[in-house]
């Protein structure tokens, strides 16, 4: 069985970042995807606008506080996860979200921000498994591990080894 969602859309508020009474950080950000429709008996075009919740746990919560804001271009993959809960009226309330496990900063540079496209994962690794792959690329950080971002010190000292990045540009990815 497969469950996994890919989206590349547009924050619509900051992210809302929480860190649970454990010290686990967690970030949910809303997410619009817009589509063009077009309508070929009046030859006009319509945008359609999706809107997604995305969870992002641990080490992409921190990138999503440091780098993500209202507007920036994302790309997302992980699964779907349906949730049903009581509201304080005592009504049934049914939601979707995507867990996201792979997190990808797009766009333009901010003035003086790593930018560009930067790719934060959780346990896969470059070369399509955990282990690195075949490709000769080292693996991305496993979950819960802390993010290595260009121009920034290791997180923690338990941390494996970032790659080491002078210039984003050079990113072989």
């Amino acid at each position: 069985m497969i469950n996994k969602v890919i989206l590349v859309g547009n924050v619509g508020v900051d992210p809302e970042i929480r860190t649970l009474e454990t010290g686990v950080k967690v970030a949910r950000v809303r997410l619009a995807t817009t589509e063009r429709i077009f309508n070929r008996q009046t030859q006009e075009s319509k945008e359609h606008t999706e809107w997604h919740s995305v969870v992002l746990w641990r080490g992409l919560a921190d990138v999503a506080d440091k780098y993500v804001r209202k507007g920036s271009q994302i790309y997302v993959e992980g699964p779907l996860r349906s949730n049903e809960w009581t509201d304080k009226e005592g009504v049934k309330r049914y939601g979707v979200e995507i867990v996201a496990n792979d997190m990808k900063l797009l766009g333009r540079r901010a003035e003086g921000s790593a930018g560009g496209s930067q790719s934060y994962g959780q346990g896969a690794g470059y070369g399509g498994n955990a282990q690195g792959g075949g490709s000769g690329y080292p693996s991305a950080p496993h979950q819960g591990a802390p993010v290595s971002v260009p121009g920034s010190a290791p997180q923690s000292p338990s941390s494996p080894d970032p790659i080491p990045v002078d210039d984003p540009d050079d990113l072989p990815f």
